[in-house]
């Protein structure tokens, strides 16, 4: 399972894909962040329209047939041998796919990261909630899948990672065998290049009088 990430990356150290497609009410207001948890804001790739995109969502699926948006179940984690299956899920699997920037991943105590420091993708799907009012939430979550011989010790998922290179044909909607060219992402990923090890300490408490800034300062304007 991924309930933590970590994205302590400056502006400009972002994944190519997704720093050159950052709008600019949203870089504006990046800022690295050691610790990401289910119900904050995350930096995502998505495609609408044919285009790649960067966006800001909210970590907890609310799926858009949801009637209620604060009691509804907001998962923040998908399993990828179901993925089609669930209602929750299948329509984002098929049509709304994104990636998540990190530079590593949490379990028990334990940062789980590439060896040479460099970020990477957390395979996730998003979804668009619109209310008879006319309000939006857009939220996603993280795919999951076996763990690999690094992680298993730790726990009996982790997060699927999509290999740089491969973001256009992941983002892409797509049905049928499209879809099925993507399944060997799904079950796992080699851990040669990667490694454990113990989480940083925590970060002291802000002195007083002193602003901390969070993975985005404020919400980006219209």
């Amino acid at each position: 399972m991924c309930g933590r990430y970590c994205l302590a990356v400056p502006l400009d150290g972002l994944p190519a894909p997704l720093a050159a497609a950052l709008p600019d009410g949203l870089a504006a207001h990046y800022a690295p962040r050691d610790l990401i948890r289910p119900g904050e804001p995350v930096l995502a790739l998505r495609q609408e329209h044919g285009r790649a995109q960067g966006a800001l969502l909210l970590w907890g699926l609310l799926p858009d047939w949801a009637k209620d948006p604060l009691g509804a179940p907001r998962p923040f984690n998908a399993r990828a041998e179901t993925v089609a299956e669930k209602a929750s899920f299948r329509a984002a699997w098929r049509h709304r796919r994104c990636l998540l920037p990190a530079d590593g991943f949490l379990e028990k105590g334990r940062r789980v990261e590439r060896t040479d420091g460099a970020p990477f993708w957390l395979a996730g799907l998003w979804e668009r909630w619109i209310g008879p009012d006319g309000s939006e939430v857009e939220s996603c979550c993280v795919l999951t899948t076996a763990p690999n011989a690094l992680v298993a010790p730790l726990h009996d998922r982790m997060p699927v990672i999509v290999p740089a290179g491969l973001e256009q044909a992941w983002l892409e909607p797509k049905d049928g065998p499209g879809l099925r060219a993507l399944e060997p992402l799904l079950q796992g990923w080699d851990p040669q290049g990667w490694r454990v090890r113990p989480k940083p300490a925590a970060v002291p408490p802000p002195t007083p009088g002193v602003e901390q800034l969070p993975l985005f300062s404020q919400a980006p304007g219209p």
